[in-house]
């Protein structure tokens, strides 16, 4: 399996699938005609929780590389599921700066786990970056944000809602503290299936990259298969994306992208429109008191 490791400050856990097993999961995704996130914004008619095949921790694959989803979003057009825009780096695990990293293409179908019909890769950080010349280090080398466009054919599909926690309940905003809860869901294909092993509690070790990062401790690391998941805190916010496995100086840590600064940078310059966090449908609960 191929993923992203870091000694330094840097970066995540892609799993690789053989072409044979990209055909077993199951394609793509949906989209509805919405009201971008304004006070006024009209929120999509998602399906129940209980029913829905489409939802944060569903495995998508973008050409080999097998990643978990992290949060569903949309603005006036369109629904979108999100990954690390690394689950679609060509190059090497160990590359540092997402402004100089190989990508495929916008464009690029990705299977996503429950839908019927494969998504499309609408908006990489990695791309826009590069596109714009991005010169600020700690944005290069922690902005790991991947939209992907859900094809109509699935609406009806999809909620929003984390696996087990529920929520999200808002995005949050500002540093973090040491010791802070974070809840984490992650599907790699290395636990087997077995759904008791997804959900996981751990605590914040400290922020780096001026806040565009958080280094995390679980109860067990994320590992290959697990890149992009929902991070939360213990309120239910949505803290960020999983990006990256340590081997030092922190080993076993895992770097967590912030998503407010992810999503800022998305809305300034993804050429999308407003994209908005789509909140959870569940009532939020962590994983212990």
């Amino acid at each position: 399996m191929h993923h992203r490791i870091v000694k330094g400050p840097r970066r995540a856990l892609r799993a690789r699938v053989p072409a044979a097993a990209m055909a077993s999961v199951a394609a793509v995704a949906l989209a509805a005609v919405l009201v971008p996130g304004t006070a006024a914004a009209a929120i999509p008619a998602w399906a129940p929780a209980a029913q829905a095949t489409v939802h944060p921790g569903v495995m998508t694959v973008t050409e080999g590389g097998e990643c978990t989803a992290n949060f569903i979003f949309y603005n006036a057009t369109d629904v979108f599921i999100g990954q690390a825009a690394h689950c679609a780096g060509t190059g090497a695990p160990t590359e540092t700066s997402g402004c100089t990293a190989g990508t495929k293409p916008l464009g690029t179908p990705v299977s996503i786990a429950g839908a019927s019909k494969p998504g499309t890769l609408v908006y990489s950080s990695w791309i826009t970056m590069a596109a714009r010349g991005e010169k600020d280090a700690n944005t290069c080398d922690f902005n790991d944000l991947a939209l992907v466009k859900l094809d109509r054919a699935d609406l009806g599909k999809v909620n929003p809602s984390v696996p087990f926690f529920g929520g999200p309940t808002g995005i949050a905003t500002g540093p973090t503290t040491l010791g802070d809860t974070v809840l984490t869901y992650g599907n790699s294909p290395l636990r087997a299936g077995i759904a008791a092993l997804s959900p996981k509690q751990g605590v914040v070790v400290r922020d780096e990259g001026d806040g565009w990062s958080h280094v995390c401790y679980t109860a067990t690391p994320g590992v290959p298969g697990d890149s992009g998941s929902a991070v939360l805190t213990k309120d239910g916010t949505a803290l960020g994306v999983l990006t990256s496995l340590a081997v030092a100086p922190l080993a076993g840590s895992n770097g967590v992208g912030d998503l407010s600064r992810e999503l800022d940078y998305l809305n300034a310059h993804g050429g999308l429109g407003r994209v908005s966090l789509a909140l959870g449908t569940e009532p939020f609960h962590a994983l212990f008191p």
